[in-house]
């Protein structure tokens, strides 16, 4: 059996795919001495209206192809919409408890629709909150510096949130929307993927623990036997 470990990383659209590729599969090669090996994978159909009807066709054909490799997701809550345990969590006012609601309902949901080729926790549910850009203000002076904005903007927006995973998601005050609103020069797939490098991984993780907690289970990750 081979010491590689591999994750098929479903994820929503362009941004978190530059994101796993360039930033996040690095870090984890990296830690883990090159053993774990990150594969973003943008959705069979066109990207975005993220769907549990529509996205759980790819999951169940990423765990019937190999019984080998992992699978993980990298979607927004932000954009979630007819998707287990949604209407829970929309219930609730903390993030981390929206989170593992979220993630419990889904990995549920996923292990009674695909039991034989999950028996061995290859699945492994996240959802960013409230999106991927939330990170980014895990340093808050890389966001000014990228856009030309006073980092006092930023900061403001935390000291009312409390951390960057708790930043909110309606129309207006979504991670990505608030940075659109501060400055026409951000752009989620350019501006976006720049700040990302310039904040790195390992501030994020600090600053994220949701994000970081997912991280953690990846680069952990033991490898799997191949069955015939």
């Amino acid at each position: 059996m081979s010491d590689i470990v591999e994750v098929m990383v479903l994820v929503e659209g362009q941004t978190e795919h530059t994101f796993i590729k360039n930033l996040l599969s690095p870090h984890i090669i990296n830690l883990t001495g090159n053993k774990v090996f990150l594969t973003p994978m943008l959705p069979g159909k066109r990207g975005g209206d993220v769907r549990f009807e529509r996205y759980k066709i790819d999951i169940g054909n990423h765990l019937k192809q190999r019984s080998d490799t992992y699978i993980t997701l990298m979607f927004d809550y932000y954009g979630l919409k007819e998707w287990p345990g949604l209407e829970e969590a929309k219930q609730q006012t903390m993030h981390s408890q929206k989170a593992e609601i979220i993630n419990r309902k889904t990995n549920e949901e996923v292990n009674k629709l695909f039991s034989e080729q999950n028996r061995d926790c290859r699945f492994i549910p996240y959802v960013s909150m409230h999106e991927i850009e939330a990170l980014y203000f895990s340093d808050p002076a890389s966001i000014a510096q990228a856009i030309n904005i006073k980092q006092t903007e930023i900061e403001s927006i935390l000291h009312k949130c409390g951390e960057p995973e708790a930043i909110n998601n309606s129309s207006a005050t979504a991670p990505s929307k608030r940075l659109e609103k501060l400055s026409d020069s951000f752009v989620k797939t350019t501006t976006g993927i720049t700040i990302a490098k310039a904040v790195n991984i390992q501030r994020m993780r600090e600053y994220c623990p949701l994000f970081n907690e997912w991280v953690s289970k990846i680069e952990n990750l033991k490898p799997l036997k191949k069955k015939p």
